[in-house]
């Protein structure tokens, strides 16, 4: 009975040592450190926004390996808004409002942006060489099309997209709130 339970302690310690890795790696996530906060292993501000690490990344009905997986996101890069949380599992969504479970690994705490998705049509946005309309454009830029982020004043965002630098207006774009600053 005494080794039962000395193997019982045993196991236990290495799982919780174990657990203790993955909360540190899941604030590693999106590249800040953790610290407890009403009993959350990441103090990251739920909502948040975060990007894909993967060109695949597989989105699941719950936080769970065992849980369905109902799309599969292609798109290295991609921003998509945490809405919650669960263990080591965000439930992500995406531009178009469609919600599932991401394992913590597979985001980046890189910040990006999608320029207008919501806009179809051939209406583009100017990436402008200043923070201001009256600045030339140093491209124009289509729905869609990702970048990204520098830096955001609250009005202004300063995105690389290729070889193009310039400010887009921060409320043509999905990755950053509105007034948020990013630095």
């Amino acid at each position: 009975m005494a080794v039962r339970q000395r193997i019982l302690i045993e196991v236990g310690l290495a799982l919780g040592l174990s657990l203790l890795a993955v909360a540190s790696l899941s604030a590693a996530e999106d590249g800040a450190k953790s610290t407890p906060d009403e009993g959350r292993k990441n103090a990251l501000p739920v909502p948040r926004f975060v990007s894909l690490k993967s060109d695949k990344v597989n989105v699941r009905r719950g936080p769970s390996s065992d849980q369905a997986i109902v799309w599969v996101f292609s798109r290295a890069g991609l921003p998509v808004e945490v809405i919650a949380e669960s263990e080591n599992w965000r439930r992500v969504r995406d531009s178009e409002g469609a919600d599932g479970w991401v394992f913590h690994s597979l985001l980046s705490g890189r910040r990006t942006v999608l320029i207008s998705p919501w806009t179809k049509g051939g209406e583009s946005v100017p990436l402008y060489a200043s923070r201001s309309t009256n600045s030339h454009a140093v491209a124009s830029l289509q729905a869609g099309v990702l970048g990204n982020v520098t830096s955001c004043d609250g009005e202004w965002c300063q995105l690389s997209i290729d070889t193009y630098s310039g400010y887009v207006q921060q409320d043509k774009l999905w990755g950053v709130y509105r007034g948020e600053q990013v630095n």
